[in-house]
């Protein structure tokens, strides 16, 4: 293979292979949604301008239920939701993936124990407002968390395909931004 063509074939693979860099900055203003949930396998429309109301909110973005990468992300999330209650903060994941698997996700012990809920994104309008798609597979969510502060802007933002630091990270942030 020619060097220019190995060159091109690397950068190719690595944009599919990588998360899309979050367009959303920090100070921006976090776009408003309400989106069916559940909680504990329990349906509810979540609606992220009365969760503000409560204080800083985490949203974070993932690909699909009962996938390697987001079933560890939502166990790391249930293991930490008593930290962030004790910061006043509400976690919600988001998710364009398998969207029929969400109710038993909720609530299954292995991922959200029912400790916080989770949102279905059909069509990935709330992923693409946030610009949080994955690029390897169009129409589901990247795996992107974003701090959102009672204000309504956009505090802190973490993007990774790697699933094992978007707690602590998201955890820091929002310690951060309450004191």
């Amino acid at each position: 293979m020619k060097p220019s063509l190995k060159f091109a074939a690397v950068v190719l693979a690595t944009a599919l292979v990588s998360p899309a860099f979050a367009a959303l900055k920090e100070g921006s203003q976090a776009p408003d949604f309400s989106a069916p949930a559940y909680l504990a396998g329990k349906p509810f429309t979540f609606k992220l301008a009365d969760a503000l109301k409560k204080g800083p909110v985490v949203v974070y973005f993932f690909p699909a239920p009962h996938t390697t990468g987001c079933n560890l992300e939502a166990h790391l999330f249930s293991e930490a939701i008593p930290q962030f209650k004790a910061e006043h903060a509400t976690v919600i994941g988001v998710t364009a993936g398998n969207l029929d698997q969400l109710a038993a996700f909720s609530k299954e012990a292995d991922h959200c124990s029912g400790k916080f809920p989770v949102a279905a994104d059909a069509g990935a309008r709330i992923a693409k407002a946030y610009d949080a798609l994955l690029l390897m597979r169009p129409g589901w969510s990247d795996r992107t968390s974003y701090v959102i502060a009672p204000s309504g802007r956009i505090s802190f933002v973490y993007s990774s395909l790697n699933p094992n630091k978007h707690v602590q990270e998201t955890l820091d942030a929002v310690k951060a931004l309450v004191k």
